[in-house]
């Protein structure tokens, strides 16, 4: 019961934070922006994924903070997988940040795709699309300030660490290539210092805060209603 009451708390503060006209772009199309953020193998994406589905594929220009991860194709392998990919400086944010300016002018925008099994960005990119929500993705997209002031909607996913830690182990083997060895060693050395360093403190900036991810259905639903509401404002 308290925590229902705390997402109705959430949502209510929402509506009347954003009760004024979305942004209009060039085109005259409106843009509303919505940041999830978590810790790594909080359920990011697949928050993501239920608002994306449930709100509409052809309303939704879809952005991973993953895909700006800096091209490290200049540096010997073993030196790139030293780097802390858990730090900010470890990502084009700036681009990012261009990025969602674009689309929220109405313009499409050429998203790199990073291949983590080598830690450098291919040659090929992917086109979004302008669209009236633009969905971003990240564990870090709270903390800079330049981003984070882009957001017109901030939600938090709010995972235990052994959750989290599970996830991401068995997501890295399956989907980057790497060896269990390889993932822990990566959790004690950056993940888990960078999630209490940058992570868990940029939770404080969250309009919205999601508890056990995409199988928090009643969190899910009341966020889903928020969006379409501001939609047709």
């Amino acid at each position: 019961m308290e925590r229902g009451f705390l997402y109705c708390a959430c949502v209510y503060n929402l509506s009347m934070k954003h009760s004024e006209p979305l942004v209009r772009g060039a085109r005259g199309a409106t843009a509303l922006v919505i940041g999830i953020a978590g810790g790594s193998g909080s359920g990011k994406t697949t928050v993501a994924q239920e608002i994306l589905q449930r709100v509409g594929p052809d309303r939704i220009a879809f952005l991973q903070h993953d895909s700006y991860y800096k091209d490290l194709s200049g540096l010997p392998p073993t030196q790139r997988a030293e780097v802390n990919f858990d730090h900010p400086n470890s990502l084009e944010t700036d681009l990012l940040t261009e990025h969602i300016a674009s689309l929220r002018d109405g313009k499409a925008v050429e998203v790199p795709i990073y291949d983590f099994s080598t830690h450098s960005r291919t040659a090929r990119t992917f086109t979004v699309q302008p669209r009236r929500v633009i969905l971003v993705e990240g564990i870090l997209i709270f903390t800079e300030a330049a981003l984070r002031e882009m957001f017109d909607v901030k939600i938090f996913v709010d995972t235990d660490s052994d959750i989290r830690f599970i996830r991401r182990l068995e997501r890295d083997i399956a989907e980057r290539g790497r060896t269990t060895e390889s993932v822990i060693k990566q959790y004690q050395l950056t993940v888990r210092p960078m999630h209490l360093e940058f992570v868990e403190p940029s939770k404080r900036y969250a309009d919205i805060i999601i508890p056990e991810g995409g199988f928090n259905t009643a969190a899910l639903d009341m966020v889903v209603a928020r969006v379409d509401v501001l939609l047709k404002g």
